[in-house]
């Protein structure tokens, strides 16, 4: 198969974007890191459900999460559902591999010159680091591709419905809001699966509730703020497709 026609380009651009942020997502998120020291400000120190001292602290995963949003809306506005759906399920398997591969990675015996490096003038146990920044748990990584998955299938259901309300106006309310609904799920699945259900943490239901809402605050304001891009994206897609396909794109898109 060729990609000569700009819908086939289009969509293999799109997809590609959606793939690889996805999977880069899933291992940047080992890395937590503070929103408000990294943008200058004073950590909150928030109480909710009695849990004390909160604040954004939050995977660095998100940095890829907006993008996602994007592409998700973009393909759902010019190819459908049927696609969304394709391609978030090729996603999660796509993860799921990228984790087996890493699994097999780390089980290879290190050479010796490899062990032990110096890094910053320190030295370092790189069969330690590498474990430790790949070797995500069990609990984690399933609860990360359940929530992908559920989050993606809500995602597409609720950007339909409104889709039908408002017909092809409001595109910031359609894209917006089906984000806002599907990362709500998302943010408390994988939390629940990961550290609640997992017998190695143990959270209680407050911690869940309380973690999953201080993480699902920074998604709705950053969902908020992509909105503008998203115009920006899309007028970038009319313009290479030409305002006739756009338009013929996104009437059948429409029809499921």
């Amino acid at each position: 198969m060729t990609f000569k026609t700009k819908e086939s380009r289009l969509l293999l651009i799109l997809s590609a974007f959606f793939v690889a942020n996805a999977i880069l997502s899933e291992f940047i998120g080992v890395k937590i890191f503070s929103v408000e020291e990294t943008i200058g400000f004073k950590k909150l120190g928030i109480n909710l459900f009695g849990v004390p001292n909160l604040s954004f602290n939050m995977s660095a995963g998100v940095l890829t999460w907006p993008i996602i949003f994007i592409m998700t809306d973009i393909i759902n506005e010019y190819f459908g559902v049927k696609q969304v759906r394709f391609l978030s399920t090729l996603t999660a398997i796509l993860i799921g591999f990228a984790f087996f591969v890493v699994w097999i990675a780390m089980k290879l015996r290190p050479s010796d010159f490899w062990l032990m490096q110096k890094v910053n003038g320190q030295q370092i146990n790189m069969l330690v680091a590498f474990d430790a920044i790949f070797g995500q748990g069990m609990w984690i990584i399933i609860g990360s591709i359940t929530a992908f998955l559920i989050g993606q299938m809500v995602d597409v259901v609720v950007f339909h419905k409104i889709k039908k309300i408002t017909g092809e106006n409001a595109l910031w309310l359609r894209a917006t809001g089906s984000t806002l609904i599907s990362q709500l799920i998302d943010s408390f699945v994988v939390i629940f699966i990961a550290f609640y259900l997992n017998p190695n943490y143990n959270w209680s239901w407050q911690m869940v509730a309380a973690i999953g809402l201080v993480g699902y605050t920074y998604k709705f304001i950053v969902a908020l703020l992509m909105t503008p891009i998203l115009y920006v994206v899309h007028n970038i897609i009319d313009s290479f497709l030409g305002k006739d396909l756009a338009h013929k794109m996104i009437k059948m898109a429409a029809r499921g």
